[in-house]
């Protein structure tokens, strides 16, 4: 895998069950220049596939809440003029006051490429709403505002493990485990 995020290694992993997901150094990135998920993973992937052995996957993954449009969509990572957590969810709760509509979803897309040429890419969403007052501490980004009405509670809110059961790089990797495995690839 190529990421230089450590958040979302962890999530991978524990995502990943007894397969080993190993992080490749990744040095300096592409640009993200994709207006999509699919676009901004399909990039990473081609790129970093290039120096690497075999398969390689890369993802890119965010929030996405309708009633903006959208946002923060592929610049989640980024929204605020800092980038941080802290003011990438005082941002969003800025942009929703007296928005009634606080559907959202987390989106994951995972692209696999071997030496430069993408080979699939895989989606996988996780629907939610959002709410203004951070709760629990667990997760990163977005999630002590990202409540899933499932567990009546927030991501940030619910044990690591919990979480992945039913998020949104879980179900990529999920079919992505589901292709690699097949014949047809």
């Amino acid at each position: 895998m190529a990421t230089t995020n450590p958040g979302k290694l962890r999530e991978f992993q524990l995502a990943a069950g007894d397969v080993e997901i190993v992080p490749i150094p990744t040095g300096l990135p592409p640009e993200e220049t994709g207006t999509t998920f699919e676009e901004n993973a399909a990039l990473k992937a081609a790129y970093y596939s290039q120096g690497a052995d075999g398969l390689l996957f890369a993802e890119d993954s965010g929030l996405e809440v309708p009633a903006l449009g959208g946002a923060p969509g592929v610049h989640s990572a980024r929204f605020s003029p800092t980038g941080d957590d802290a003011a990438n969810n005082a941002l969003l709760i800025a942009k929703l006051q007296g928005v009634t509509d606080r559907r959202a979803r987390y989106v994951c897309v995972i692209a696999v490429a071997e030496r430069g040429k993408v080979r699939a890419t895989f989606r996988g969403e996780v629907q939610g709403e959002i709410v203004d007052t951070p709760r629990g501490t667990g997760g990163f980004g977005y999630d002590p505002h990202f409540f899933y009405p499932a567990f009546g509670s927030t991501f940030a809110q619910v044990a690591p493990e919990l979480k992945f059961e039913v998020s949104h790089r879980r179900r990529a990797l999920d079919e992505m485990f589901t292709w690699l495995r097949s014949a047809s690839r």
